[in-house]
């Protein structure tokens, strides 16, 4: 575990519900990554004002930041808190997990990859429920938090269908497999292993 010396690491999560709000703590622990509890809600409750304070108090990174906007077109409370938190400058952004929502007259936001509801990396992009869209579909993700991704500079954006859900396919009970590795896949593209250690550590 890395103490905190100059920009915080963070992996920003387009979804704060109550289901998704359990997920992100316990792949944190099972990571040893930090989370930021407080950001979780539906939508989200806290300003990116607040959101820096508190990781600013963190012990190590990275840290797992949950943003929602609760199905509302346009940017309500979670992109503008996403926007504040990415755009931050003691913040270093590792990469941003898409959730897709049935929200409609969105932009949405083409990924680097997807994960889909069998666990797969898939360069298509997946609906709610983790699954691949048709052949002929555009090659967005469909999020209600996720339009603002597009104006940011995010290195690796990873989209999943609705986290802890996906038709109980990422159900927490078998570990939120999907978003399990939607995180480890944002890790890994970082270069970063588990608890902020460099994946490769030697000439270092």
């Amino acid at each position: 575990m890395k103490a905190l010396a100059e920009k915080v690491k963070v992996i920003l999560v387009t979804d704060g519900d109550q289901v998704a709000q359990n997920v992100v703590e316990d792949i944190a622990d099972s990571l040893g990554l930090r989370c930021i509890s407080a950001s979780g809600g539906n939508p989200t409750p806290i300003s990116g004002e607040e959101i820096i304070r508190l990781l600013k108090t963190v012990p190590f990174d990275p840290v797992l930041v949950m943003f929602d906007d609760k199905g509302r077109r346009g940017k309500g409370s979670g992109e503008s808190a996403l926007e504040y938190v990415a755009s931050h400058p003691e913040v270093d952004v590792l990469g941003a997990i898409a959730v897709a929502s049935n929200t409609s007259g969105i932009q949405g936001v083409e990924p680097d990859a997807c994960i889909d509801d069998r666990g797969k990396i898939v360069e298509k992009p997946v609906n709610k429920n983790g699954q691949v869209e048709s052949k002929g579909c555009s090659p967005r993700v469909f999020g209600d938090t996720v339009d603002v991704l597009n104006y940011l500079n995010i290195p690796v954006i990873i989209g999943v269908g609705d986290i802890g859900k996906m038709d109980h396919a990422d159900d927490l009970r078998r570990g939120a497999p999907i978003t399990y590795k939607a995180v480890e896949e944002i890790l890994k593209r970082s270069g970063i292993l588990h608890g902020g250690q460099e994946q490769n550590q030697t000439g270092h």
